[in-house]
């Protein structure tokens, strides 16, 4: 998005009371919200008005929610945010695998969502240029994708060639949650699919070298059960 210009959201949710009640607060913060309450309704809304993000409920009454999702992903990269009742470790893994950029659990902080959106939007403007920007930094850790370069605190950490694959994943869909599947497939190839211990192996070597308490990180945050979020701000 342009600088100063307001997003347009969509919200898609069968439940009359909390779509009010996502769309008051959007309303507050100043973005433009539509409203669905079907997948149907949603689609239709998609393609016509184009929206910067969708919100998505997973239970809607006339499919579910992945389904659109899964659909979604064959023609457009809108930036989707679940917002759903459904818990269980295995529903945020199958949302985010099929194409969503984040998954919130009912009942949720007005504050949390505001932010998971700020950070999806972002991503997506990053992600409509010409390419990622070559110098990710957060707090006291920056990491040059270019020159292959990470420092912590001003001082150069060397990384394993994994290592840095690894992290520049995450630099890349920064702020969003990464499943292990997806982290699987970027660095070690699509013939892995369950070797999930690689991930963890590697994800602890790289917080003992960039968290000042690798046992409390600030950077590598774990979704448990799903997989790993690199802090955007």
């Amino acid at each position: 998005m342009p600088e100063g210009t307001s997003a347009t959201l969509l919200v898609i949710e069968d439940d009359v009371a909390i779509r009010r009640f996502v769309r008051a607060n959007l309303f507050v913060e100043g973005f433009r919200v539509l409203e669905a309450g079907t997948a149907a309704e949603g689609l239709e809304a998609i393609e016509r008005h184009r929206p910067d993000l969708v919100v998505l409920d997973l239970g809607l009454p006339d499919r579910d929610g992945l389904g659109l999702i899964r659909e979604l992903r064959e023609w457009s990269r809108v930036p989707v945010v679940v917002l759903s009742a459904r818990d269980r470790e295995g529903d945020k893994i199958h949302a985010l695998d099929a194409g969503a950029d984040d998954y919130l659990v009912k009942p949720f902080g007005v504050g949390e969502l505001l932010a998971r959106i700020r950070v999806a939007l972002r991503h997506a403007a990053l992600s409509g240029g010409a390419a990622t920007a070559p110098v990710f930094a957060v707090g006291d850790l920056r990491v040059d994708l270019v020159g292959r370069r990470v420092i912590v605190a001003g001082a150069d950490v060397h990384l394993t060639p994994i290592e840095f694959q690894l992290l520049a994943f995450l630099v890349k869909h920064a702020g969003r949650v990464a499943t292990h599947r997806q982290i699987l497939h970027a660095v070690w190839g699509s013939q892995y699919r369950d070797e999930n211990h690689y991930v963890r192996v590697y994800m602890a070597q790289l917080r003992r070298k960039i968290e000042v308490d690798p046992s409390r990180p600030r950077y590598l945050r774990t979704e448990p059960g799903v997989g790993y979020r690199l802090t955007a701000e």
